[in-house]
């Protein structure tokens, strides 16, 4: 696809997000300015008032916060909570932190945003006008979920005004409490003083008053200057509940008089059940029923019993007739069609500069370089089984599950039931991991299924490992050929890429709603390699969508995971071929970047990449800008009796503006682990058209014994703010595979790198 081409379809788009703005037909100027019903009047407890969809303070100053995107560990609770109270003017002991209701009126419209086809340092008009239109999209499309790295970004302003409008509108009635101007009084910690009389009021004892009156137009948001949580690191409001092991994930979930159950899917994805015999289960002590499901998410059978333990060994006493699925058989076939993709003509491509082609129709056979390389799907393997409760009673839908998108399950909820969107209920637990997983809504899905046939009571269903870990949905399979014509002093003259790979928005759309075709270019594909900031004259990415029919869904960082191996592991061949130190030549490939150049230069200080590795040792350099942040790596392992131990990680980020470094520290640290573990030995493989991995023994994560040490510094010069949950995990796959190749000469493009090399 030409940049011509993305060209028309982004002035179209962006005439229908101008028509929604202006009032056309397209949308409805009224319908896009109206706001979304603040969910949380319906929830009021006796003597409590709400102010927007995100604070309720009661008369006996309980302050509630609600901060509507998923806690799994990346800290969003207590830094979205932080937001509000910044404005609010309270301190987080003073407040209770909530996920709330699943609403449209949480709709993350920066995931929607961020997701336009173009480089983050693209601000020309059609890019901006784009990524406008995109929110405005995002609006009518109302989805409520966690993910992209966008919840600091989608909350920064809205939740910060929703703490000053709370606070303006208590401030104007404790005014007329005590006769002063709003404007003349104070606030600090939860209380409202009137200098003049030094007379004060708690926020509790106006805040039924105040959620009468209209806050005011004009709120003014506190200058960065003047923060006092924001930008300070703030204890994790999540913690103490976590080391105490209190009830707070949604496999703890309790209810009166539940049952249990779980599923046992076709194993091979998209297969279908012929027919089942749950005779001998029905037969077991506490198993209640056997119910088969037909879901867009699988086909196969749940078990409902009176505990976990005997629905599990109820499933694996059901006799089932398996069809095989529409997957390809073996790892090797889909290789195969991913081989053929890269030979043909069916492709798009969103950024294309220059005529590369032309530069290589007259380029010397000696200037060139090329490449291919591969990545295997992946599990996300969080630690928290896959689980939902759900509970279908005098005509209410209820769903009590650890997940990323809570709008999804309101869909799949009124798709089983019939029931409206108002009679169902969704409450979001803490999330044992997420990585992308949870967003899918198949664990609600089966666990509402079950719920028709419980007469009233919940059901917790729970799955095995093995079920997670053997139906997905996966990282994509990915293969890419590259190939660059150097020119003077080892400069790429032009730089072509392929890559083939499964779609994951047509996957995951399919899944999310059936009845929408998908179709078009999808830059989660070639996500990480044609939006990277290097000044090559002749340059162009192509992506290939290849359908394997295997299930592939948001895994961290999603196309940036392979993309970035790929390209940084070409860059890094580059430079070799051209007898060009890998900082050199990114450091001049960036000229026109000062923020990549910056953090380049920043994490090769922190390494001392200047200095020579001791005897034995090497390091490795990667970089990559994804979800708004720029990302510089070095890795530095050593050999020891023939096998790789990663010593050192120093890692450089810019995310523009940072809310809690320690935390934005922390999520780096998280992600670099994540990418090693994937580096190092992960993979699914199929074979006989059923995946071959079922577990942690044989898709492991890094321990805490092989786990390096980790150094992260942060710079703050970025023009826009980034994320922090998913950035740090794709250069970490490139910069060990160039330390590797810095040490032993040997260059490793097929990932995991287990396969070849062995590991301390």
């Amino acid at each position: 696809m030409t940049m011509a081409s993305i060209g028309k379809i982004a002035r179209r788009t962006f005439l229908l997000g101008t028509a929604a703005v202006a009032g056309g037909v397209a949308f409805g100027y009224y319908s896009y300015r109206k706001p979304f019903a603040n969910p949380l009047k319906d929830e009021l407890a006796e003597g409590e008032a709400t102010f927007n969809p995100y604070v309720k303070i009661g008369s006996d100053n309980r302050i509630t916060i609600v901060a509507p995107r998923a806690e799994m560990g990346q800290g969003s609770y207590t830094t979205l909570a932080a937001l509000v109270c910044e404005e609010l003017d309270v301190l987080l002991d003073q407040v209770v932190i909530e996920h709330g209701p699943s609403a449209p009126a949480y709709y993350n419209a920066a995931a929607m945003r961020e997701g336009a086809p173009f480089p983050r340092f693209d601000e020309s008009f059609l890019a901006e006008s784009l990524r406008g239109t995109m929110g405005v999209v995002a609006k009518f499309v109302a989805l409520q979920f966690t993910g992209g790295s966008t919840s600091m970004i989608d909350g920064f302003d809205r939740m910060r005004h929703a703490g000053a409008a709370a606070r303006e509108t208590l401030k104007q009635a404790a005014a007329r409490r005590l006769g002063a101007q709003a404007a003349s009084l104070t606030t600090k910690d939860g209380i409202i003083t009137d200098p003049a009389s030094g007379r004060a009021l708690s926020y509790g004892d106006v805040a039924l008053e105040a959620a009468e009156l209209a806050p005011p137009s004009d709120i003014t948001l506190r200058e960065r200057k003047d923060w006092k949580l924001l930008g300070k690191p703030q204890p994790r409001k999540d913690m103490l509940a976590k080391v105490t092991g209190a009830p707070i994930y949604g496999v703890d979930v309790d209810l009166p008089d539940m049952l249990y159950g779980t599923v046992r899917m076709n194993p091979s994805p998209g297969g279908r059940m012929r027919s089942f015999d749950g005779t001998a289960a029905l037969a077991m002590p506490g198993v209640k029923k056997i119910v088969a499901i037909d879901s867009p998410y699988g086909h196969g059978i749940g078990v409902i019993a009176d505990n976990t333990w005997r629905a599990f060994k109820a499933a694996e006493a059901v006799t089932i007739e398996w069809d095989k699925g529409p997957i390809p058989s073996s790892s090797a076939e889909m290789e195969a069609l991913l081989t053929e993709a890269l030979k043909g003509t069916d492709s798009f491509s969103l950024r294309t500069l220059g005529d590369p082609d032309l530069v290589f129709a007259d380029a010397p056979h000696d200037s060139i370089v090329e490449a291919e390389y591969d990545a295997p799907f992946l599990s996300h393997a969080a630690m928290e089984p896959m689980n939902a409760t759900a509970r279908l009673k005098d005509g209410l839908l209820e769903v009590w599950a650890p997940n990323q998108g809570p709008t999804l399950i309101d869909t799949v909820g009124s798709r089983i039931t019939g029931l409206p969107k108002e009679k169902i209920r969704v409450h979001t637990t803490f999330l044992g991991g997420g990585f992308g997983r949870r967003i899918e809504p198949d664990f609600s899905d089966y666990a509402i299924r079950l719920a028709l046939e419980a007469e009233g009571r919940p059901v917790k269903v729970t799955w095995t490992r093995e079920e997670d870990m053997t139906h997905g949905p996966y990282r994509p399979v990915a293969k890419a050929r590259y190939k660059a014509s150097l020119g003077e002093k080892g400069i790429p003259r032009a730089l072509v890429g392929s890559v083939a790979s499964p779609s994951v928005m047509e996957s995951a759309i399919g899944r999310y709603y059936p009845d929408i075709p998908m179709g078009g270019p999808d830059n989660a594909l070639i996500d990480g390699a044609f939006n990277q900031p290097y000044g090559i004259e002749n340059y162009r990415i192509d992506g290939r969508k290849v359908p394997l029919a295997v299930p592939v869904g948001f895994w961290r960082s999603v196309g940036n995971s392979y993309n970035v191996f790929m390209h940084e592991s070409f860059i890094d061949e580059i430079a070799h071929a051209g007898g060009r130190d890998p900082l050199d030549l990114r450091r001049e490939l960036m000229a026109d970047f000062p923020v990549a150049r910056a953090v380049v230069e920043k994490v090769a200080d922190m390494a001392g990449w200047a200095t020579p590795a001791q005897p034995g040792h090497a390091r490795g350099l990667a970089f990559s800008l994804s979800f708004g942040t720029w990302v510089a790596e070095v890795v530095e392992i050593s050999e020891r009796d023939g096998a790789i131990r990663i010593e050192n990680v120093w890692c450089a980020a810019d995310p523009g503006l940072v809310l809690d470094p320690l935390n934005f520290k922390a999520q780096m640290m998280s992600g670099i682990v994540f990418g090693l573990s994937a580096a190092i030995g992960q993979q699914i493989t199929f074979v006989d058209g059923a995946v071959e991995q079922s577990n942690f023994h044989d898709h492991d994560a890094l321990r805490i014994d092989r786990c390096p040490r980790i150094e992260v510094e942060l710079l703050e010069n970025a023009p826009h703010m980034g994320g922090a949950g998913e950035p740090g995990t794709p250069p970490s796959m490139p910069a060990l595979g160039n330390a590797i190749f810095a040490l032993t000469g040997k260059r490793l493009r097929r990932l995991p790198f287990a396969n070849e090399i062995e590991f301390a």
